[in-house]
């Protein structure tokens, strides 16, 4: 099979697409044959040498696939309803970035009703995230105030959505009008652009000067002071990225007179089982998330889909893949990007 790998950390450039050996499920776990990957942020991190795989996990990139169940290993069958030929979706340690990915089978997820296969690859990664973070984590309620940094990122695109659902008021931030644009479609209903505005001056004066009660970070040490400030009594501040830099200054005094909560969280070295493993993880998605999705409420939000050929002939193959992460390191997609692996299992 073919399968992106990574020559030496550096740019889009150093990404090579390999043959390699068909991967075999082990006790546990399912074969796909992956007809999409989504490409993320830890991809790009990962080619840089900075955000290396999980203890075993494969070196191959790719944390999130779609595609058919090719073959099930050990025990699976009896232990759930997978069966060869299901069309499903999953989240991934590594080794999505492939025409065949080994997934365990409490990580792999039904397609929900209505959603195209291809754009099921856009699912896995940012339902899993915001999910497990907003509501199981910090436990958004109705009526309070989510505001979610990088709104039109495939995470965010998803939290405002989920967050609208839940009967919560949106906050973004984003750093084009274009990008604000799609996240008032989706749902969010104070647009910040960062580049011109201060985001607690934004968000406090649109709530009355009470701020949000969840924040949800990706950029990290630069935005903890601020996203202190701009936190509403008994706030909770949610770290999942550091774009920005690993380190900040926390007034403890802030902290503690307005009873606020910092968390940390990340899926990839989560292990599979447990109470907040990624098999419970992906079965507290499937339902809760899913059904807002069959229902259309809730959709995956794609940006680009990007072609893997098969010959040459249709344009080097490679250069498709390094064309994906230099979209996505650009920084100017709304939602996801995508590799479409052709003549892929349809």
């Amino acid at each position: 099979m073919r399968a992106v790998l990574v020559a030496s950390p550096g740019g889009p450039e150093v990404l090579e697409l390999a043959e390699v050996p068909d991967p075999e499920p082990g006790p546990g776990e399912v074969l796909l044959d992956v007809v999409a990957s989504g490409v993320n942020r830890a991809d790009l991190m990962q080619r840089q040498g900075l955000y290396p795989p999980p203890p075993g996990a494969s070196e191959v990139l790719g944390l999130e696939v779609s595609g058919v169940v090719a073959a099930l290993g050990d025990g699976v069958e009896d232990a759930s309803e997978l069966r060869v030929g299901d069309e499903v979706c999953a989240l991934l340690a590594g080794g999505g970035c492939a025409e065949r990915a080994v997934v365990p089978a409490g990580q792999v997820m039904p397609v929900p009703a209505g959603v195209d296969l291809v754009d099921a690859a856009a699912l896995p990664e940012v339902a899993a995230t915001v999910w497990s973070t907003v509501f199981m984590g910090a436990g958004l309620r109705p009526g309070e105030v989510l505001l979610v940094h990088g709104g039109g990122s495939g995470v965010g695109t998803m939290a405002v959505q989920l967050a609208r659902q839940a009967g919560a008021v949106v906050a973004v931030t984003a750093g084009s009008e274009r990008k604000l644009r799609a996240c008032a479609e989706l749902g969010a209903t104070v647009l910040v652009d960062y580049t011109r505005s201060d985001f607690v001056e934004e968000v406090r004066a649109a709530t009355g000067g009470r701020g949000a009660d969840v924040v949800l970070d990706v950029v990290g040490g630069p935005y903890l002071e601020r996203n202190l400030r701009v936190l509403a009594l008994g706030g909770r501040l949610v770290h999942l990225g550091m774009q920005g830099g690993r380190r900040g200054e926390v007034d403890l005094g802030l902290l503690t007179s307005r009873r606020l909560s910092m968390l940390g969280s990340t899926l990839r070295a989560r292990p599979v089982d447990g109470p907040d493993g990624k098999a419970a993880i992906c079965a507290s998605v499937v339902e809760h998330v899913w059904p807002l999705v069959a229902e259309g409420e809730v959709r995956p939000v794609v940006s680009e889909r990007v072609v893997v050929p098969r010959s040459p002939s249709a344009g080097e193959p490679v250069d498709a893949v390094r064309r994906a992460h230099a979209d996505l390191e650009a920084g100017a997609h709304v939602g996801k990007v995508l590799l479409v692996w052709e003549g892929s299992v349809r």
